[in-house]
């Protein structure tokens, strides 16, 4: 589930539609969580789908740390990559906020750490990296705990809309990280190695 403070909005001709802050998220939000709603499908259930579904899952899916395709029922299908992405996803399904988002920006993923399945050459924003991998999660991991380290230190400070779709041992493991009183497990975990 996206968070209630966005919409979908058109962003250009070669990006398409995204999903866009209508008020402001401070550093920190929960900006989506995987829900109930949320349709997780196995390999052998997408590779028994006809090409065309096939298409539609390859397009809208992330891949979790068992190869599980995950399909959005939301709006949170439609959240576009970037290289100076300002979500970032957790080991425990769901992504936070790693600065404050304005209204009227839209909400990014780095696709580097959603287990795609082809390297794909991304728009040019002026960075080193061009192209996301399906390793880049080997790569950049140390990189983005530290990141998520640093958003999780305002997880409690800020509005949680979206807290309440997350079980209560969740809830109890983000409460005590944010404490200092347990370890923010590695994104590393999100990683699934093809086989």
């Amino acid at each position: 589930m996206i968070h209630p403070h966005t919409e979908l909005r058109f962003i250009s001709d070669e990006i398409g539609h995204g999903v866009v802050a209508t008020q402001l998220i401070p550093k920190g939000t929960i900006t989506w969580v995987q829900d109930q709603l949320d349709v997780v499908l196995t390999p052998a259930q997408v590779a028994n789908m006809s090409n065309d579904y096939q298409h539609i899952i390859d397009y809208f899916t992330f891949r979790n740390n068992k190869g599980e395709y995950v399909l959005c029922w939301d709006m949170a299908k439609f959240v576009n990559h970037s290289f100076k992405s300002n979500c970032l996803t957790t080991p425990y399904d769901f992504e936070i906020a790693v600065r404050d988002i304005y209204p009227g920006e839209e909400l990014t993923d780095d696709y580097g750490y959603l287990n795609i399945a082809r390297p794909f050459k991304a728009k040019d924003e002026g960075t080193k990296r061009k192209i996301v991998y399906p390793d880049d999660l080997l790569k950049y991991h140390a990189v983005w705990d530290e990141v998520l380290k640093e958003a999780f230190r305002h997880i409690n400070a800020v509005n949680q809309p979206l807290f309440k779709f997350l079980n209560e041992s969740m809830l109890k493991k983000v409460r005590k990280i944010e404490k200092g009183e347990a370890v923010l497990d590695s994104i590393l975990t999100c990683y699934y190695a093809e086989k």
